[in-house]
């Protein structure tokens, strides 16, 4: 794996700090040249002085041919971890349209668009590692988040459709599926993250962990919660039964919140 990494290409969004800084300090440890993107610029820059990384602000939607510029035209691994929450815990349908709309670019649209600007090259030389940073909330969902639920379901489905159409074409792509992480996002999830999330939640460094791991085995499902797969189990085999076990949270949830 270390071979592998080393000297490559890689662009982490969303990097400026949380599961993105994580994966950009792993990436450049294990030797490779690593593109950290924030949409604050301060932040990027903290994070790529200390690793050694070049910095390229900006709206993740927007920054691929300035990573690839920055990396001398090549991006071995793309890392779309970049992604928005903007429930506020109050009520079920907090977030506004516009918030909606911002939801759709930057956690589903915005791995779009890299993906169709990567892969001409990587289908031309047979190689290419695209990194999703999804959340469980895109295989089972979250109380009290629709908008991250829905826009997450929508990130896991572009993964799983990118790995099934190109896979055999030298193309890998990995999904990350994390419960709760100890980061800036899941503190502000206030009640619901009290009750869901914060009992097991992870550091960054785990889920970076994870992602590596599961690199080494050639998984496409990356679970830092491994309990997750009894869950995503249970939620296809019994939807009811497993609704009602989420109706009983959001029961809960309303009477503390």
């Amino acid at each position: 794996m270390v071979e592998a990494v080393r000297g490559a290409g890689v662009v982490v969004t969303g990097a400026g700090g949380g599961i993105g800084a994580a994966i950009a300090r792993r990436y450049a440890a294990e030797g490779a040249r690593v593109v950290v993107n924030d949409l604050d610029g301060a932040r990027a820059a903290a994070v790529a002085d200390e690793i050694g990384g070049i910095a390229v602000p900006g709206d993740a939607s927007e920054i691929v041919s300035a990573a690839q510029d920055a990396l001398g035209g090549t991006v071995d691994v793309y890392c779309a971890n970049a992604g928005v929450a903007f429930e506020d815990g109050a009520q079920g349908l907090s977030a506004d349209e516009k918030s909606w709309a911002t939801s759709w670019d930057v956690n589903v649209m915005a791995h779009v668009r890299a993906a169709d600007r990567l892969l001409p090259a990587w289908l031309e030389r047979g190689s290419g590692r695209f990194v999703s940073t999804v959340s469980a909330a895109g295989l089972l969902t979250m109380i009290g988040a629709p908008s991250y639920s829905v826009t997450k379901h929508g990130a896991y489905a572009f993964a799983e459709w990118l790995s099934l159409t190109y896979r055999h074409r030298g193309i890998k792509v990995h999904a990350i599926c994390p419960q709760g992480v100890r980061t800036d996002m899941l503190a502000a999830t206030g009640a619901a993250g009290d009750l869901v999330l914060k009992p097991t939640a992870v550091e960054p460094s785990d889920v970076a962990d994870a992602l590596f791991k599961g690199i080494d085995e050639d998984r496409f499902l990356i679970l830092p919660h491994p309990e997750v797969a009894a869950y995503y189990q249970a939620r296809a085999a019994e939807p009811d039964r497993w609704l009602t076990g989420m109706n009983h949270l959001q029961q809960k949830w309303e009477e503390v919140r």
